[in-house]
Parts: C-alpha cells; structure tokens; sequence
C-alpha cells in the first residue's frame, strides 16, 4: 500500500464490511477486516502475517500480528514486531509498539509510540563478552 514492498498482502481470511464479530480472532498468514470486531485480534509469529483494516474497518481490542496495514480503528493497543503502516484515514486510541513504522499524513494516534528493538542473537553478544 504505502510501503515500499509494491507486493500487496497476502489474504487467507477476509471479514466483510457488513460483519460483526464478538470475540477474540487468532489467525494464521495474512486477513483483511472491511467489518468490526469487538476482541483481540492475535496472528501466528510468523514474519509473513499480515492483518489490513479498510477505512470501514474497525477492533476495539489489542491487536498481535507482526505487520499491521491500518485504513481504519483500533481501541487498544498494537504489537506490530515487524511493521506498522498507517494511512491517512487510520485512527488509534491506545499504544503502538512497533519494529519499524510509516505514517502518511492525516493519520491520528491517541497513545505512546514505542519502538522494539530488533531480535539479536544472543548468541553473538554472549560470545563478545566470552
């Protein structure tokens, strides 16, 4: 969308603009919301899995996936290991925690940005110290 990866996302779940889901969704590879969820929003680790909310999208609840593509809501928090991409309709309330971030202009963020620091192996800064 706005990244630099012109490749879109890969979807194996799609949830339509007329739905409404109560409950917290887990999923594996990459899911598009166009609806409303009202749960969390959890995905495998996986470096690929994606989760892309539409500007009639919308979670109230915290959302796990290693990427996030954001049009549209979330009330609650966002843990983004990878990559958050924020267009010019999205709109958080709450805390974003991201590896890496884009924003376009317009978009709004009610809560803290807090970048995680990239996965190191241990492994490496052990054997310095040895």
């Amino acid at each position: 969308m706005f990244s630099r990866d012109s490749r879109p996302p890969h979807i194996d779940t799609l949830i339509g603009k007329g739905v409404r889901v109560e409950g917290d969704i887990d999923f594996l590879g990459g899911m598009h919301l166009d609806g409303a969820i009202a749960g969390n929003v959890r995905s495998d680790a996986a470096p690929g899995s994606t989760l892309s909310v539409s500007e009639t999208g919308s979670i109230e609840g915290s959302v796990e996936v290693p990427n996030v593509i954001l049009q549209g809501q979330v009330r609650g928090d966002i843990h983004a290991a990878e990559r958050v991409v924020l267009g010019a309709t999205a709109r958080v309330e709450g805390d974003v925690y991201y590896g890496v971030i884009e924003m376009t202009l317009g978009a709004q963020i009610m809560g803290k940005l807090v970048r995680l620091a990239p996965a190191a192996a241990p492994a490496a800064g052990a054997a310095a110290e040895g």
